[in-house]
């Protein structure tokens, strides 16, 4: 795909000799790639960034990544750098180099290169997908460089994700609920599987009043649905509260 192709000629340029691998994963590595879905980039790298490296990466990825794109044919890029000595040996949270998402657009307008936090619970999933994926687009196989996520630290993570998580509901609905759905099968099933497949999993084991968020966003996801929440906001609020007591609890 010629978006990766930028994304990792970007990387590669801003870094050079630093880039140690470039991978992808999500749901373009699952077979879930739908029409919302980003293009999620893992780099791993030597050393740490410069003030002026990320501003550099960040500013070369914004007119490339979604919105951005004055085509309207890009997807999101979703692109995270660890460096290596921050995440091997394992530890736990692992520390965050760099993150860019859309999401942060008004932050980077704004002169803010690093609106993240680090150390970074989010990070061990992210690891763990990105492991499980195994797609290099520079470098040796992920498990050259990374160590396993421990099974106990992944629930860990997902634990300590919950409370950012659930207070990005408003204005982010269907992204939060199946991102919920995900976790709920990733810890009963140890699998990182697309989004659509968690929903199908989770339905059956709800009860009937929690099924329409469910159900809604699923179809947001893939498409089917406008991404209008202003009449269904109770029931979206009421899945995850019913989600994150079922994550917790397996947690």
């Amino acid at each position: 795909m010629e978006q990766l192709d930028r994304v990792t000629a970007v990387v590669q340029e801003a870094l050079g000799e630093a880039v140690m691998g470039i991978y992808l994963h999500g749901s373009a590595v699952s077979g879930g790639l739908k029409p919302r879905s980003d293009l999620d980039v893992l780099g791993v790298i030597s050393r740490p960034t410069t003030a002026g490296e990320r501003r550099e990466l960040i500013e070369q990825l914004m007119p490339m990544s979604g919105r951005g794109d004055p085509s309207g044919r890009s997807r999101s890029i979703e692109l995270t750098l660890v460096v290596q000595a921050d995440v091997r040996p394992w530890r736990y949270p692992p520390r965050l180099e760099l993150m860019y998402g859309d999401w942060w657009r008004a932050e980077y307008l704004a002169g803010n290169f690093a609106p993240w936090e680090s150390p970074n619970p989010d990070l061990a999933i992210l690891l763990f997908a990105a492991l499980a994926a195994d797609r290099p687009l520079h470098g040796p196989p992920p498990g050259e460089l990374l160590d396993p996520v421990p099974a106990g630290d992944l629930r860990r993570a997902m634990a300590d994700s919950i409370p950012g998580l659930a207070a990005d509901l408003e204005g982010d609905e269907a992204n939060v609920i199946l991102t919920f759905a995900r976790m709920w099968v990733t810890l009963e099933s140890g699998r990182l599987v697309p989004k659509d497949v968690a929903a199908d999993w989770v339905l059956p084991q709800l009860p009937a009043e929690h099924r329409p968020a469910l159900e809604r966003a699923r179809g947001v996801y893939l498409g089917q649905l406008a991404d209008d929440w202003s009449e269904a906001a109770g029931q979206a609020s009421a899945f995850v509260a019913f989600a994150r007591e079922r994550i917790v609890a397996r947690s």
